[in-house]
């Protein structure tokens, strides 16, 4: 079987546009594909324990064979690792490693590093450009692309941060070849949700491939990450900052990010998890609401649990708060607007939409009924 070629995406945002590449071997090539970038060669690295084990010693390789030089900081792995400590360590230890405004700092990982050293990179000397380097699915189809950067708060998730966006991303499909099931899984929830926002036949078509997708077929992760960040990339550069469409990439955070903060950030429920399960709870929400049909949240079950995924919140081990709790925690959503929460909601699969129109005793009798499932 042939190799697919590098393919690339742009992301066209006037000054602070850049690319995407996606492909095999990105990492190796690593030092050919940043090189044009650098005023001097060298780079300061920050990666995490575990992608560190399986990727850095390809990443410097790559880099060296094209005479840049790294300086490397590994943090532990883990959501735990998206806050104001390891920021703070990140910050004075690029700070420690003389970076200046000119030069590079590559996050080497999945959306935890991605996020925080993007964070980093923003606040560092007001603004040094920083390469995305993401390793997992979750990360190739989503925190990698867009400029969202940030930690996390005991008071909910990705409270704190700015918009900075990278200068590259590479995502090399190599890469996912090193990642747990249960982790290409939960980078699947944000697959997935592309289809269910806003691209009926995407769905169609993961519906068909993502078994074998799962299974390893390189060709076809490829394709399914070209498709995601192009759909990304096309709503990041109508709408950068968040200000209207691009709230429809958050289908299923609101409730996801809820379950995480439930979930203290633990193990227990992985991000694009508690995506999944918040895109199967925005679905059944919209059919109660008469939006859609009951057929599409069924049609939306039926898929992930054919993909061995997590569904229902009695799928995520050990207790979760009550509903009020967890209608609390939805409330510190960065979407809330003028205190009242937003949803995005959908009137079909592919028709998502956003609104504030949700009755509460609606979402009341939702989480009623899912908490007790």
């Amino acid at each position: 079987m042939t190799t697919a070629p590098i393919e690339d995406v742009a992301v066209n945002l006037g000054a602070r546009s850049y690319t995407v590449r996606v492909g095999r071997g990105l990492i190796a090539r690593a030092g050919a594909e940043i090189a044009p970038l650098l005023r001097r060669p060298r780079v300061a690295v920050v990666t995490e324990e575990t992608v560190a084990a399986c990727q850095l010693d390809r990443l410097r390789a790559g880099l060296s064979a094209d005479g840049i030089t790294s300086e490397v900081l590994i943090l532990p792995a883990g959501e735990g690792t998206k806050s104001w400590p390891y920021l703070q360590q990140t910050v004075e230890w690029l700070l420690e490693q003389k970076v200046e405004r000119g030069d590079i700092v590559i996050a080497l990982g999945g959306g935890v590093i991605g996020d925080l050293v993007g964070f980093a990179a923003a606040v560092l000397r007001r603004g040094v450009r920083f390469v995305q380097i993401p390793t997992s699915l979750l990360a190739q189809v989503d925190s990698s692309v867009g400029g969202k950067t940030g930690i996390n708060s005991p008071r909910g998730k990705n409270l704190i941060g700015a918009f900075h966006q990278p200068a590259l991303v590479l995502a090399d499909i190599d890469a996912l070849d090193s990642l747990p099931g249960r982790d290409f899984l939960a980078g699947y929830g944000e697959v997935v949700k592309y289809g269910l926002l806003g691209d009926a036949g995407f769905f169609d078509w993961l519906d068909t491939n993502a078994p074998a997708m799962a299974a390893g077929d390189k060709a076809l992760r490829q394709q399914a990450v070209r498709h995601a960040v192009r759909m990304k990339a096309d709503i990041v550069e109508r709408d950068e900052t968040e200000q209207g469409d691009r709230a429809l990439l958050n289908l299923g955070h609101t409730f996801g990010h809820a379950l995480e903060a439930a979930t203290g950030f633990s193990d227990r429920l992985l991000h694009g998890e508690g995506v999944a399960i918040g895109c199967l709870l925005a679905f059944d929400l919209s059919a109660r609401l008469g939006l859609c049909s009951q057929e599409a949240p069924e049609r939306v079950a039926e898929h992930l649990a054919r993909m061995g995924m997590k569904r229902r919140l009695s799928d995520i081990p050990g207790d979760l708060p009550g509903r009020d709790a967890l209608i609390a925690l939805m409330a510190q959503d960065k979407k809330v607007q003028d205190g009242t929460m937003r949803f995005i909601l959908a009137r079909g699969i592919g028709e998502s939409f956003v609104t504030a129109d949700v009755p509460k005793a609606a979402l009341e009798a939702l989480l009623d009924e899912a908490l007790a499932l």
